[in-house]
């Protein structure tokens, strides 16, 4: 039995919607440690659906595809239908991922989510609600002034 189905190897060999949306409506990163992955969603929303959806990803294969399925399964979608799509849901649309990599489906549904969640709390006028809000600049910097002194 192959590691990866035929539907794994097409969206990671022929990848949907890979890039990046300048402007986006919102977006949403998540990365895992362990293995490295690291993905980022943009959206572009219009009367509450998303109109566009484009990712980058640096992963293994199956972080790649999951987040072309993700793409795919989240274009056209309203907010609530595409904060509804799970994990569960990716991998199956993928006709299963090896054991070893179900984690990357929990990854690329994250992601999204993050990105919808980023894109409601831009239009309630908060500041990304107080998840991954970076100020690590300007901490950052004041370190840097003090480190030649």
């Amino acid at each position: 039995m192959p590691l990866y189905s035929k539907k794994v190897m097409d969206h990671f060999m022929n990848p949907h919607n890979v890039g990046e949306i300048e402007n986006a409506d919102g977006v949403g990163e998540v990365g895992n440690p362990v293995c490295g992955d690291m993905m980022s969603f943009y959206i572009k929303v219009k009367d509450d659906r998303l109109v566009d959806i484009k990712f980058k990803t640096f992963g293994c294969g199956a972080a790649i595809a999951v987040s072309s399925m993700v793409s795919d399964m989240a274009m056209g979608k309203t907010i609530e239908e595409a904060m509804k799509i799970t994990n569960k849901a990716v991998a199956d649309e993928l006709e299963g991922l090896p054991p070893n990599k179900l984690h990357c489906s929990n990854l690329g549904a994250d992601a999204l989510h993050n990105a919808i969640k980023n894109y409601l709390n831009k239009k309630e006028g908060k500041q990304d609600g107080g998840e991954k809000v970076d100020e690590s600049c300007e901490v950052h910097n004041s370190h840097e002034d003090t480190e030649d002194s």
